[in-house]
């Protein structure tokens, strides 16, 4: 049951950075404002939520993951009420903030209370249903807002995509009252660094707006003054760290050699796949002319092999297979992406190379957690679980604004197809580096 309240919290989170994308022209038809408007009603959560995990993390190390659980799951689904009765754009931005901040608050400490929750010998089998379900979640998410927005329910018209979070809310809150324990291995004798706060939330605020909003502004100065001022302010804060006696994140965790290699991988893991994400829907809307919901649907066959190959992982290969399953899930995602680069190039059909590749990246999920958090105590476990996800987000945004800037650039010499070729390629060499790297973790995952 811990594991279904958790899953459930990651599923609207999940869901809810996607749907939003969808809504934007419905959105800006009903409450009018600008495409800047527009863009921060989109960008609001991702920025707040990257901002707040790592802290998160290490708040519910000292406070309790069970307490602050609830109070993220309590937030979030008050912000989604919010969000679906905003009468204008400036509450809407407001709410969405307040939306990836309690996400933020929410999302680490489900992965620390599993974690705690199942013994070591059975975690990797608790976490076989995640994948797949959160593979056919990214594809359900277009899916569920554009039948939303054609349901037009009540006359809600875009507001339903938010409001539908409230009922699933609810039956995740009732049931997380009941199963979540009340000790989660936290360490009761540690203390907030302040300084070290301020000086993170500052850094991951400087980077992440600018890495956001850059792309669709064509990178005038001032991002560039803001990523500068963020590099700044993260060397200040690892000066802090090295001196505070109660650091955010836990020190002994760079000390894992699995823990510091990892997050290398799922650094340049997401930030390949999330630009992959974004060049193949924009292919497919804008190259091809295809409307949201056929482009979700085209995506089924890359969700099915994600699904397919995340059952099978953590069934069978990352037990018996231990990093080999690392090697071979790359492997695989590079064949798929060399198949799509050349499906683009000869105009063939895109389902065989789609499921490859996500069949390729599925294997990763279940081994490549234990790899990062397997050895992780305790004490370490939510503050490793708010790097993690910090890196993820970090790195889905690098990605998208880098790959995105090339994706563009060559659109307008070369046209779509070529510009999707171009990414496939450099995708595929960023999952070769990753592959190696794979080769400096321990053969088995604790």
């Amino acid at each position: 049951m811990v594991l279904v309240v958790v899953v459930v919290a990651e599923l609207m989170d999940l869901i809810d950075t996607s749907v939003a994308n969808l809504a934007g022209p419905s959105i800006r038809a009903d409450l009018g404002g600008g495409e800047m408007t527009l863009q921060w009603v989109l960008s609001a959560y991702t920025a707040a939520f990257a901002i707040g995990l790592i802290t998160s993390g290490r708040l519910g190390d000292l406070l309790g993951r069970r307490r602050l659980f609830l109070l993220g799951l309590t937030g979030f689904t008050l912000a989604s009420l919010a969000c679906g009765l905003a009468p204008g754009v400036g509450l809407l931005i407001g709410a969405r903030v307040l939306q990836g901040l309690f996400g933020s608050v929410l999302i680490p400490q489900g992965m620390a209370l599993v974690k705690i929750v199942f013994p070591p010998h059975q975690l990797r089998r608790a976490f076989m249903p995640v994948g797949p379900i959160m593979g056919l979640a990214t594809v359900a998410g277009p899916i569920l807002a554009g039948w939303l927005l054609h349901l037009d329910l009540f006359g809600s018209r875009w507001r339903s995509i938010f409001l539908i979070n409230i009922p699933f809310g609810l039956v995740a809150l009732a049931l997380a009252l009941f199963t979540l324990p009340r000790q989660a291995g936290e360490d009761r004798t540690a203390r907030l660094d302040v300084r070290g706060v301020v000086l993170l939330t500052a850094g991951s605020a400087l980077l992440i707006v600018p890495l956001i909003q850059g792309r669709e502004l064509g990178w005038p100065l001032w991002t560039y003054v803001m990523i500068a001022a963020g590099l700044v302010a993260f060397g200040l804060f690892m000066v802090s760290e090295r001196r505070s006696s109660h650091p955010v994140i836990t020190r002994s965790l760079f000390g894992k050699r699995s823990f510091v290699v990892g997050l290398l991988i799922v650094a340049g893991f997401y930030a390949a796949l999330s630009a992959f994400v974004l060049v193949v829907n924009l292919l497919l809307q804008s190259g091809l002319g295809w409307t949201p919901l056929d482009t979700g649907f085209a995506l089924i066959p890359w969700a099915a092999g994600t699904a397919v190959a995340t059952l099978l992982s953590g069934a069978v290969l990352a037990e018996k297979l231990g990093r080999s399953s690392l090697h071979l899930g790359l492997a695989i995602a590079i064949v798929g992406l060399l198949g799509l680069w050349w499906t683009v190039a000869h105009n063939g059909w895109l389902a065989p190379a789609l499921f490859v590749t996500g069949f390729g990246t599925g294997l990763l999920f279940i081994p490549l957690f234990d790899f990062i958090l397997g050895d992780a105590t305790p004490e370490e476990v939510g503050t490793g679980a708010g790097v993690l996800n910090a890196a993820q987000q970090f790195a889905g945004a690098v990605g998208v604004a880098a790959l995105g800037t090339v994706f563009f650039a060559r659109v307008g010499s070369a046209g779509y197809f070529a510009a999707a070729e171009l990414v496939f390629a450099i995708t595929a060499g960023v999952f070769a580096l990753a592959l190696l790297l794979v080769g400096l973790l321990p053969k088995h995952a604790k």
